[in-house]
Parts: structure tokens; C-alpha cells; sequence
């Protein structure tokens, strides 16, 4: 998905394109190069640069000959490749990079649709997805039964190899990730948030993480703050009523990618939809991307768009012309 998103953009505006894929994930990329042979597309076109970041992403960060950089990760890498670009031919980039993506699910919504969009916003792809949400807020007055009922579905997932379509949650990535989520949830228990389900590795062979939810997060807890890229719900409660206050709550970090609000009140959707500082907002629905709407993040979670006309922009010059003619 990443790939094609960046590549159409590019390929439509008329450039050629070097990719590189994620260290972790380089064989859809190459699966695809070999495609793009058998389409006929020339030679030079569609480049596939596997490798690290520290070499090959370096690398085309600082090529002259490179004159704009898409890059979809981390802030902190974000941050160095931006750098890298300014230094030698100020390149053009486009930046879309970490997030902590609130939920704010009301007293007033559609309880059964908020239970299943609230699992699959927090656990599609075992949660290594950009937009995920990081964090629930839900009413006071429907909270405990939400944790209940989506822990109830929680333990009716299937885990297990994600090549079956019946399995519902598969591995994650890569060892030094799974580690470093099982050291995200010992933080969340040790700073006095409730650990309601999971926390741990499967009892089974493979990089499995077991679905997991904390309840009673306060906002100065780290697993409030930081970007887990894994499966693991974060539920914090607000007071019922309270429009403005979980709105403040949840524009207080420094991302801005995404976010998500749930009510049958049209009025009140779009209120919190205007005043929260995220470049997508989804009412009563989550992870509901389309090819025509951009997409990109506010304040550390970068710049530029992906998809829609506005990703066009992102790789192309815009010239003026002036001619005069005629008689003086």
C-alpha cells in the first residue's frame, strides 16, 4: 500500500522514481519490480533499492541528482533524512511520520459499530499501521461496558499464520519490535494503568503479541503519549458531557495524523471533527482511507499529502511564463 501510494503520485506527475522499502519488508517491493517488467514499463523508470536506511536512504538523501524525497516512518528518521536534504541540493520533501491517534467514542453512538471499528482501528495489521488508533477516549457513562464488550470479542480472535484468511491477528514484524512492545506494556503497568487483557507474548511458535487493553490511562503516562505501532488498546475515560475537555485532551501531543470520533449527533461529530488538529478525521468509521482524499499529518507527524490532487503537487514544479507580444 505504501508503495503504491507513493509511486502513483509520482509515475502520474511524469517523473521516474527510485523506491526503497522498509528494511523489514523489502519482497512485496520486489515482487512488484518484477511486475513492472513484465508490464513493459522502460528500463529506468521504476527503481527498487533494497537495503538499510543508514545507507541506501542516506544515500538518496544526499544525491544532487535527486530533487524530491517521500518518506513514510518515524519522526526521529524524518527529522535526519530532512536534514540530510537540506544540506546538499535543498530537495523537496514530503514527510508523513509517527502518530498517537485519538478515538473519542461518545455515550451516544451506535455501541455495536463502536466496539467493532474500535478493535479493528486499534488492531488491524496487529496494530503496525501509521493511523492506528493510540488512543480511545470514551464516556464515563458507557465506559465500562465498552472494555467489556470489546474484550469479549478480543478473545474470540483467531491468531495465527496471517496467509489464512480466517485468522484475525497475526505476528509482528520482527523480534526487536515484539520485544520492545512487551517493554512498552511493562511501562503502562509500572506507571499504575490497568492491564485488562494480554500484555504478553503467545504461548505459541512465531513473533506473536497477544491482543491487548489497559484501562485507567492518565494523561501524563507514557503509553498516553507514545506511539505503540503495535496491538495494544489504550482507553483513557472522560467525563460525560465534557465536548471541550476531551478535545483538549486529545490535540495535547505532538502528532497529528489521525482521529476518529464516534456519536449519532451529526453537530457534535462535526464540531470535534473542525477543532481536532489532525490531517484526517473519521466520523463513525475508522482506517476508511480513498484514493481521491489526501492524506498527511499536522505538526510531528510532518507535511506534505499522500493521495488525491494534492499528492500530484507534491512532485511537480509550478512555472510562470511571461510573454510579451505585439506592437510597443
Amino acid at each position: 500500500m505504501m508503495l503504491a501510494w507513493k509511486m502513483a503520485a509520482c509515475l502520474a506527475a511524469g517523473n521516474t522514481v527510485v523506491l526503497k522499502p522498509a528494511q523489514v519488508t523489502p519482497l512485496t517491493a520486489l515482487k512488484f519490480a518484477e511486475l513492472v517488467v513484465k508490464a513493459g514499463f522502460p528500463p529506468g523508470v521504476i527503481n527498487i533499492l533494497p537495503g538499510p536506511g543508514s545507507s541506501i536512504g542516506q544515500a538518496l538523501s544526499e544525491h544532487p541528482h535527486v530533487r524530491k524525497l517521500g518518506f513514510t516512518g518515524s519522526t526521529p528518521i524524518g527529522k535526519t533524512i530532512m536534514e540530510s536534504c537540506s544540506k546538499v541540493n535543498l530537495k523537496k520533501v514530503s514527510l508523513e511520520l509517527g502518530g498517537k491517534s485519538p478515538l473519542i467514542i461518545f455515550g451516544d453512538c451506535d455501541m455495536d459499530k463502536a466496539v467493532r471499528m474500535g478493535l479493528s482501528s486499534v488492531f488491524f495489521n496487529k496494530g503496525e499501521n501509521c493511523i492506528a488508533a493510540g488512543r480511545l477516549f470514551v464516556e464515563e457513562s458507557i465506559h465500562d461496558e465498552y472494555v467489556e464488550r470489546c474484550v469479549a470479542e478480543i478473545k474470540k480472535m483467531k491468531i495465527g499464520n496471517p496467509l489464512d484468511r480466517s485468522v484475525d491477528h497475526g505476528p509482528q514484524n520482527h523480534r526487536a519490535h515484539l520485544e520492545k512492545l512487551l517493554e512498552y506494556c511493562d511501562a503502562g503497568v509500572k506507571e499504575g494503568a490497568t492491564l485488562v487483557y494480554g500484555g504478553k507474548q503467545c504461548d505459541m511458535k512465531g513473533l506473536f503479541m497477544e491482543p491487548t487493553v489497559f484501562t485507567d490511562v492518565e494523561d501524563h503516562m507514557y503509553i498516553a503519549d507514545e506511539e505503540s505501532f503495535g496491538p495494544v488498546m489504550i482507553i483513557s475515560k472522560f467525563q460525560d458531557g465534557d465536548v471541550d475537555g476531551v478535545i483538549k485532551r486529545a490535540n495535547n501531543t505532538e502528532y497529528g495524523l489521525a482521529s476518529g470520533v464516534f456519536t449519532k449527533d451529526i453537530n457534535k461529530a462535526m464540531y470535534v471533527a473542525d477543532q481536532i488538529d489532525a490531517g484526517t478525521v473519521f466520523v463513525n468509521t475508522y482506517n476508511k482511507t480513498d484514493v481521491a482524499a489526501p492524506f498527511g499529518g499536522f505538526k510531528q507527524s510532518g507535511f506534505g499529502k499522500d493521495l488525491g490532487e494534492e499528492a500530484l503537487h507534491e512532485y511537480m514544479k509550478t512555472k510562470a511564463v511571461t510573454v510579451e507580444y505585439g506592437q510597443q
